[in-house]
């Protein structure tokens, strides 16, 4: 199973769309690592380096519709190739949400005032998450506050990320 606790990364905008996590043009690369520079290289957000950014971080919160635009399992790839197997928002394009359950990545809802509450009382500062699967538990932590968030996930998404992913959930049973 893929690491789901450590830091956070957050993105303070909706709508950030597949083009943005990872360009069109590097979809012709043939393997997962070659995406791994070129991730949120064109997402537009004040003072957001994603060659600095994104470094030793495991999960993202974002706010809504996170993943929208063009259908590709290159978005959810180049978020793992980076370390990235969770992204926290309050909704996702369903293409994406569900490619993220398929790679066995975790894409969290929350409602939109749990995600207010994180970017007012954890952003800017170093915070990290431990995910807890079995109790659906999200443990947030700074060096200011910590607390614990519930969160839904469906049998069989719970399921795909415990077998990490479709191809192996596949290969267990058929």
């Amino acid at each position: 199973m893929k690491n789901f606790n450590g830091k956070v990364l957050f993105l303070d905008r909706s709508d950030i769309n597949t083009d943005e996590i990872i360009p069109a043009k590097y979809l012709t690369e043939i393997t997962k690592e070659a995406l791994k520079p070129y991730l949120l290289e064109d997402l537009s957000l004040k003072g957001f380096d994603n060659k600095e950014d994104i470094k030793d971080k495991v999960v993202v919160v974002t706010r809504e519709n996170f993943g929208c635009g063009s259908s590709r399992e290159h978005a959810p790839w180049a978020l793992e190739v980076n370390g990235i197997n969770v992204v926290i928002a309050e909704s996702f394009a369903r293409i994406f949400r569900q490619n993220m359950f398929n790679c066995g990545m975790m894409a969290i809802e929350l409602p939109k005032e749990k995600i207010d509450n994180l970017f007012n009382n954890y952003s800017g500062s170093i915070t990290n998450i431990e995910v807890d699967i079995e109790k659906a538990k999200l443990f947030v932590t700074s060096s200011e506050q910590s607390e614990v968030i519930d969160f839904e996930l469906g049998g069989f998404d719970k399921v795909l990320v415990q077998e990490g992913g479709w191809v192996n959930y596949a290969d267990n049973r058929y």
